[in-house]
């Protein structure tokens, strides 16, 4: 069986409305690739089709129990939302590694020591337990071939798997790999939108063992389960983020495009950071105003939703948080996050089935 170069599917000529379909004369080229991956390749057209929750699991279940490092990537950015839930289960005693991508997302001012102490202490909350932390950019090459000369020490001549949420950079980051190794460019087929690669894609490494990429599974709660692809396009950073300082008193709320909301309930003046992409639209109110102005600003001046999406847009959902004794980040999953004093109590917004929680500040 012949498998797609760029998604790792079984390739098929048969059945064209099918999954893995390929022309025959496809099968006679030296890296061959579904008819999907071409066009997605070619013409940036959207997958149609992905893998279920199921099928990732089932898949997942069957690779942690060979013996190998694991490589957990996660989006620096969505560090929550991006993170894989039950890894330690699935891969029992194997090894892991975070690989926390697109480090260039963060200001130039963020202290590298301090972010891979506070991935160890939250990955560790969350039920995963690291040998190491690794900073990369994997669409500028940052950090990547210092990530993979301590890879390959760690995985001490077994196999490495490369596992991780869909639209974390798991591809992107192979291929940065593959290129600075063997000139190879973009031999595995990488897109924004979620359900790209749909099995694994093996490549062989110098000592006989392989390097694998794995599917990604979509996060459920993550911003993009309710988002089409221009507007996820649109909240995606793609260069450094410069955080944005709002003073805010009781009473006062902001509006993160038509997306999420945050209103100050209670504590004294005070400084609050936003971190998002930079060219999202953020508006300050008086929070006894915030509701009316929402639904007669959604998709125009409040953006994204689109105008033709915000009478569909799923409905936003309120929660109450506070910050306690320190500073706090207010995480958007997906989107962003906010840092609040100390002290203060807040409420925050999302559409429903989006996730929003509280953490320790990151930076």
């Amino acid at each position: 069986m012949i498998t797609c170069s760029g998604c790792g599917i079984d390739i098929q000529t048969e059945q064209q409305d099918k999954i893995g379909f390929a022309p025959k004369q496809a099968l006679t080229r030296d890296i061959p690739y579904c008819q999907r991956c071409f066009r997605l390749r070619h013409y940036h057209e959207t997958p149609s089709v992905s893998l279920t929750d199921s099928d990732y699991l089932e898949l997942l279940h069957e690779i942690g129990s060979r013996k190998g490092l694991f490589a957990k990537v996660v989006d620096i950015f969505d560090f929550h939302g991006s993170f894989l839930p039950g890894l330690q289960r699935m891969i029992g005693s194997n090894p892991c590694v975070l690989i926390a991508n697109k480090v260039d997302l963060l200001p130039k001012s963020a202290s590298h020591e301090r972010l891979i102490h506070w991935m160890k202490y939250e990955a560790k909350q969350l039920g995963l337990t690291v040998q190491d932390v690794l900073l990369v950019s994997a669409q500028k090459g940052t950090g990547v071939q210092e990530a993979m000369q301590r890879l390959d020490a760690l995985r001490e001549g077994e196999d490495l798997y490369i596992v991780g949420c869909t639209n974390v950079g798991k591809s992107t980051f192979i291929n940065k790999v593959l290129e600075e190794a063997m000139g190879e460019k973009e031999l595995i087929t990488t897109s924004q939108i979620p359900g790209t690669t749909l099995g694994l894609i093996e490549i062989g490494l110098e000592d006989g063992q392989a390097l694998y990429d794995t599917p990604g599974i979509v996060n459920a709660d993550q911003m993009a389960h309710v988002l089409t692809a221009d507007e996820l396009k649109a909240i995606t950073p793609k260069k450094e983020i410069k955080p944005k300082v709002y003073q805010l008193d009781e009473g006062q709320t902001l509006f993160l495009g038509g997306l999420a909301r945050l209103d100050f309930l209670s504590g004294d003046h005070a400084s609050f950071v936003v971190y998002v992409a930079n060219d999202l639209y953020i508006h300050r109110t008086k929070t006894e105003r915030a509701d009316t102005l929402y639904e007669e600003h959604v998709g125009e001046m409040l953006t994204p939703p689109t105008k033709d999406r915000s009478a569909a847009f799923p409905s936003l959902t309120a929660q109450e948080l506070s910050s306690k004794n320190e500073e706090c980040d207010i995480v958007f999953s997906g989107l962003g996050w906010v840092r609040i004093p100390p002290g203060v109590r807040v409420r925050a917004y999302v559409p429903k089935g989006v996730t929003c929680l509280v953490r320790k500040a990151i930076l």
